[in-house]
């Protein structure tokens, strides 16, 4: 088991199935940044996350659904 520190910064043991949870979390992130490395890049595009995943454009402060 690995030691974690807690928030009054006392050192704890965390059980097997956490240490899992971080281990499979960060595979997902490096996954994650070598799709976004991998993609097409957008000629014209915006920046930032894409605005379809998170449910709203916003352009000059002004949020629209759709």
């Amino acid at each position: 088991m690995s030691d974690a520190f807690n928030k009054g910064g006392t050192a704890r043991r965390l059980p097997p199935a956490a240490l899992r949870a971080l281990e499979e979390a960060e595979e997902r992130r490096k996954r994650r940044k070598m799709q976004e490395k991998e993609a097409p890049r957008e000629i014209g595009g915006r920046e930032g996350p894409d605005p379809a995943r998170y449910g709203d454009w916003e352009v000059k402060g002004i949020a629209s659904d759709f």
